[in-house]
């Protein structure tokens, strides 16, 4: 991708939640306010700067929005897309850009939306491909464990900093990020890396019943200043827990956020009877989001979708787990809306087309019927649209709709495992890879070009990685 420069012109929150905070939590020491690591400008001259950037002739450009294109996914062919001051100013033929504009050349290329992750956790990045023999609990007693008990700030730094780089490069612009670390000082490292890698990102911070102030500081001393970061409250919903679960409930209602729970990601789970505790305490409805939801029945998947809850698929994640399948075709045909998710660790690696590719595989395989619910398209709107949807911030992301934050990423189909061109809506769930991603903009800034991350110094981040892991697993 080429592109060319013209002259650039130049809450407040209730501050206490009753019974809530961690038992393993640190001392708790103010932090300074977590600041983005990545330089204002970037060192490749050829990489966009400035407040105006145009995607100039892109071959094909699906707006996920029927309204601005033709078909479910809006496809635009031969078109312009316009960024201005972090946001989506025009999609259309010939724009004529304004003064100081960032001119683009993505001929031969397509252009669309972000991609959301609804369900990542990023520090697992150490246990990639590790207890590959086991099932869900054997992965939390031999991998996660161990593990995060081990973790140190700068440990916590590399592996979140590795996987969110990783996500980036493979298209993805938001994520959820569900995370059970306690101590104050690895809750900032986690934050500020996070922030360094320039995603737009949701902190969904599990807590436990200690200190009454944590989950408050949390959100207002490291997610509230990040202006492209949200907050959850995350929780496992289970009878014998429930007096925790009402108390996370009670905690994301006082602080207007949505909770974010596990459920019924293995059969044994059906004892715990999640759903029923999520109706007791009041939670279901549409600030829920429920993640992986596999074992759920009849009458559930009616409740979940009659009270709008959102729903998180992890279909890779699930087959490495021998989870199970989720009922996904049910769910899509209750309106239930669902986003994708990566789900760390047990994903191995960021590929978000694999994830696509599985999730309409698995419901084949299931239901051997080539026509079932989703197809292509159904699955690239889950995966940017349908995301943003799921956690109640399609008003700002997950289409071209102008007036939206600038969340966009370039595909360059021009590639031994793309080409030639058959249909680019098709090959890009079932062709593309990582490396086809040309170019990602976050709310209009490039975080990858030309097929590289800009100004990263991947081999460094992954040194670091591995240093630290060997330094973790030498302490056990």
């Amino acid at each position: 991708m080429q592109s060319s420069p013209t002259p650039t012109p130049a809450p407040s929150r209730r501050g206490f939640l009753t019974g809530l905070g961690l038992a393993a939590a640190a001392p708790l020491v103010l932090g300074t306010t977590t600041r983005p690591e990545r330089p204002s400008r970037p060192a490749d001259p050829r990489v966009p700067v400035g407040p105006v950037v145009l995607l100039r002739g892109a071959s094909l450009v699906l707006t996920m929005d029927p309204a601005l294109g033709s078909g479910p996914l809006g496809a635009v062919e031969n078109a312009d897309v316009l960024m201005r001051d972090g946001t989506i100013a025009a999609v259309g033929r010939s724009l004529r850009p304004p003064p100081g504009t960032w001119i683009v050349d993505a001929s031969g290329k397509l252009a669309m939306p972000g991609f959301v992750d609804t369900h990542t956790h990023l520090w697992q990045a150490v246990i990639r491909g590790g207890c590959t023999d086991g099932d869900l609990f054997g992965w939390f007693t031999r991998c996660t464990n161990p593990q995060r008990n081990r973790l140190t700030p700068e440990a916590v730094h590399s592996f979140v900093r590795l996987a969110a780089l990783d996500a980036v490069q493979s298209g993805v612009t938001t994520l959820v990020d569900w995370v059970d670390i306690f101590s104050y000082d690895l809750i900032e490292s986690y934050v500020r890396a996070l922030t360094g890698s320039g995603v737009r990102f949701t902190y969904a911070m599990f807590p436990s019943e200690a200190d009454p102030t944590l989950v408050t500081k949390v959100k207002k001393e490291l997610v509230d200043p990040v202006p492209l970061a949200g907050f959850q409250v995350a929780t496992h919903a289970a009878r014998p827990v429930q007096h925790l679960n009402h108390a996370h409930w009670e905690a994301a209602q006082d602080l207007g956020v949505m909770l974010n729970s596990h459920v019924l990601e293995r059969p044994e789970q059906r004892a715990d009877d999640p759903i029923g505790v999520l109706t007791d305490i009041g939670a279901l409805g549409p600030r829920l989001l429920i993640n992986h939801a596999i074992h759920l029945t009849d009458d559930e998947i009616a409740a979940v979708a009659a009270h709008d809850v959102r729903a998180a698929h992890c279909p890779l994640s699930n087959m490495r787990l021998a989870s199970g399948i989720m009922r996904l075709s049910e769910f899509g045909r209750r309106g239930v809306k669902v986003g994708l998710g990566l789900d760390g660790g047990t994903n191995d690696s960021s590929d978000f087309h694999a994830l696509m590719k599985t999730a309409v595989g698995l419901q084949r395989a299931r239901a051997t019927d080539a026509g079932v619910f989703p197809q292509v398209h159904d699955i690239l709107r889950m995966a940017t649209l349908g995301g943003a949807e799921a956690l109640g911030i399609s008003d700002r992301v997950g289409s071209l709709t102008p007036g939206k934050r600038a969340d966009v990423v370039v595909v360059d189909p021009a590639a031994l495992n793309f080409a030639p061109r058959f249909d680019w809506v098709g090959q890009t769930v079932y062709n593309g890879r990582p490396e086809n991603i040309d170019a990602v903009f976050v709310d209009g800034r490039p975080l990858k070009f030309g097929g590289r991350l800009v100004d990263v110094d991947t081999d460094r981040v992954v040194r670091e990685a591995e240093t630290a892991a060997t330094r973790l697993r030498a302490a056990g």
